[in-house]
């Protein structure tokens, strides 16, 4: 695990470019500013080119999109490639609507994507594998995660994080778990989204080691969680959200190594 790499974020501070889900923009833009990233969030296509260039990485969201911002992702995510910019994709809910599914497809077919991360019902859909998925949430399947985070990994050439109470992480034939994190993730919605934007972060100073990117962002990020939920005396997600953002900006290496729990 190059726990340095958190080191390098906030000395480098990166810029990332998002093209975010409007549920959760803020969440976002504030998750990496506060981890020592520079986030900026676009919704015009003509900017395109110029955002791509200046950036470190790009995160696409699809969580919520018209017909125009698909045309805004698409073109984006080929850009990166043009640029060989690190391409971080967040396939929200693909795996409950069928409509998404197709997009995700159409546009794995346009640009390669460096890094992708989704919960289990997502994974699932891009691995062509069947899950229960429920809208954004994970759902239920009785297949082996691991194995179906492999299987979408090697489908589509790149690493992927199936995140969850354990994230698994893995570039098809290397398999990391991170085993922290809290329940209060699940409580708010932005929590998915600030960790893809997060994963961006990291793969923007890591050399063009993703799966080293990937893991690392997984472990800082569950390990912040878990701390600041260990300071709550409820489970209050309000609070844990607030709390969550000042962790980020605070939280040393020394800190997520103590608590670290990832084979």
């Amino acid at each position: 695990m190059q726990l340095s790499l958190l080191n390098q974020l906030r000395d480098q501070n990166p810029v990332i470019l998002n093209i975010s889900n409007f549920v959760t923009v803020q969440d976002v833009a504030n998750g990496l500013n506060s981890l020592g990233a520079s986030p900026i969030m676009s919704e015009e296509i003509a900017e395109a080119d110029a955002l791509v260039q200046m950036s470190g990485a790009v995160a696409l969201n699809l969580g919520a999109f018209t017909k125009q911002q698909l045309a805004h992702i698409q073109k984006t995510g080929e850009l990166a490639n043009k640029y060989h910019k690190p391409l971080i994709v967040d396939p929200v809910a693909i795996g409950a609507v069928a409509y998404r599914r197709e997009v995700a497809e159409q546009l794995f077919q346009q640009f390669q994507v460096d890094i992708i991360r989704g919960n289990a019902g997502e994974i699932a859909a891009l691995a062509g594998m069947d899950w229960q998925a429920k809208g954004i949430d994970a759902g239920e399947g009785d297949g082996d995660k691991v194995t179906i985070a492999q299987a979408a990994a090697n489908q589509h050439h790149c690493v992927v994080i199936l995140s969850g109470p354990t994230d698994i992480i893995t570039d098809g034939t290397r398999v990391v778990q991170v085993k922290n994190g809290t329940p209060l993730f699940q409580l708010h919605v932005g929590s998915g989204d600030m960790l893809s934007s997060i994963v961006a972060a990291f793969a923007a100073v890591s050399g063009g080691d993703y799966f080293a990117a990937a893991q690392t962002a997984c472990l800082v990020f569950a390990s912040a969680g878990e701390l600041v939920a260990s300071e709550l005396p409820a489970e209050l997600p309000g609070t844990f959200a607030m709390k969550l953002i000042d962790e980020l900006h605070l939280v040393t290496v020394a800190e997520v190594e103590r608590v670290a729990r990832f084979a």
